[in-house]
């Protein structure tokens, strides 16, 4: 029972990793003693996050930056990841891109920039990386991979992002599928439908201008409005992902888990 949620010595790419959902969930897996491979379109960005959580934590943290939108970016995603690594134990697809427009102006290039990143790139990375989940795989120790949604994909969005809302409606229903599909290759899939956190996505959308910190960011006024009177923090959403990844979570598989302090449940 000691070792229910133990990650320790488990190998995890997580997308979107330098910052906001991911970084968090990096930086819980990392506490918890596995390697972390983390990815962004940024590749300054993502190499600034690795190196600082490589300085925090007795772990790696590895940087891939790469855009998941482009399928020969993933492919070099993967080569990279499979130079260092013979096996791969959690995959986290958590890189996500959303737009924002009134319905009327909405354009082309925000509904095809959020369903290239948000569905296909999750699709495609997953399928790549299909050789390297199989090659952790075993009915003692499946595989992982965890995507993440969102509540915008279960409930009417508050903002005028029609693309992701329906992105996230998807990546919850592609769970269902892969996991159907790859549970006979004892590959685990499962989704988490985090709800406000304090992130840059949402910082833009609260009229933070982006920022998750300092002057004007007032992330208990957002807080206020959510059943649980607050924001999610990093213990919230890398604990759920964590159970997900362990021994604790190996008989739940197709879920898409909400992770939004009863954003749903209690709206």
């Amino acid at each position: 029972m000691q070792d229910l949620f133990s990650i320790q010595g488990k190998v995890a790419l997580v997308t979107g990793g330098s910052r906001g959902i991911g970084a968090m969930i990096a930086e819980g897996f990392l506490a918890s003693g596995a390697k972390v491979y983390i990815n962004s379109r940024k590749a300054d960005v993502c190499d600034a996050t690795a190196a600082e959580l490589n300085g925090r934590f007795d772990a790696e943290c590895v940087s891939v930056p790469g855009d998941l939108s482009d399928l020969a970016s993933i492919e070099a995603i993967v080569a990279k990841i499979g130079e260092g690594e013979g096996q791969l134990d959690i995959l986290v697809n958590n890189a996500g891109a959303t737009w924002g427009a009134p319905i009327d102006e909405f354009p082309e290039a925000g509904w095809d920039k959020v369903m290239d990143t948000n569905v296909k790139g999750i699709f495609f990375l997953t399928q790549k990386l299909l050789p390297l989940l199989r090659a952790s795989a075993s009915p003692e120790s499946p595989a992982r991979v965890i995507n993440v949604g969102s509540v915008d994909g279960i409930k009417t969005p508050a903002f005028d992002n029609f693309s992701y809302g329906a992105s996230k409606a998807a990546v919850h229903h592609l769970t269902r599928i892969l996991a159907a599909h790859l549970i006979k290759e004892n590959i685990i899939v499962n989704a988490i439908a985090p709800g406000p956190f304090p992130t840059w996505m949402l910082s833009a959308g609260v009229g933070f201008g982006g920022a998750v910190e300092g002057d004007g960011v007032d992330w208990g006024r957002v807080g206020a409005g959510n059943p649980s009177r607050r924001v999610g923090a990093m213990e919230d959403i890398a604990g759920l992902a964590i159970f997900l990844s362990s021994r604790a979570g190996q008989y739940t598989v197709g879920e898409t888990i909400a992770c939004d302090g009863g954003a749903v449940a209690c709206a």
